[in-house]
């Protein structure tokens, strides 16, 4: 858009996050009526998403914080700079959603959108010759056990070539 050419994308991006952040604050204000007024017979259901909309608003709020970066001089760092945070915020907000959501479709959708994500920023860090920290496991995904493997017993499985390398 023209009005928005001599603006800093910080400023739009902030424009533009501001009216999802008061969608959020209107719905966190209606779930509180809905409770004051009885409407919602499920108070578990009401805990799990006043915890999903703090969880959510401070993904929000560490975004945009995280998105006000010190020009550099260099156009392609700063876009990394800047988008690193935002990726990092929907993959937070997609956290959110794996931990208080229910329904199975959105819950994989939030699987690809954290694999996604991760994916563009070590792109976008790749190219601009950043390095990238060492990975682990996906947030979708249970951490390896941290017990050693139990060896198995030195059986012979009849048929089995005993020489043959597992």
């Amino acid at each position: 858009m023209i009005i928005f050419r001599n603006t800093r994308p910080s400023v739009v991006a902030a424009v533009i996050l501001a009216g999802i952040t008061a969608s959020a604050v209107s719905a966190h204000d209606h779930l509180q009526n809905a409770s004051a007024q009885h409407d919602h017979p499920d108070a578990v259901e009401i805990g799990a998403e006043a915890a999903y909309l703090a969880h959510n608003d401070a993904a929000m709020d560490k975004m945009m914080a995280d998105m006000e970066v010190k020009p550099t001089g260099n156009v392609d760092r700063d876009f990394v700079l800047m988008m690193t945070p935002h990726h990092q915020g929907a993959i937070d907000m997609a956290r959110a959603v794996l931990k208080y959501g229910k329904n199975e479709q959105l819950r994989r959708i939030a699987q690809e959108i954290i694999v996604d994500q991760q994916q563009e920023i070590a792109a976008m860090k790749l190219a601009i010759g950043d390095t990238l920290p060492p990975s682990g496991p996906a947030p979708t995904q249970v951490a390896p056990e941290t017990a050693p493997a139990r060896s198995m017993p030195s059986q012979v499985m009849p048929g089995m070539d005993p020489n043959m390398k597992m």
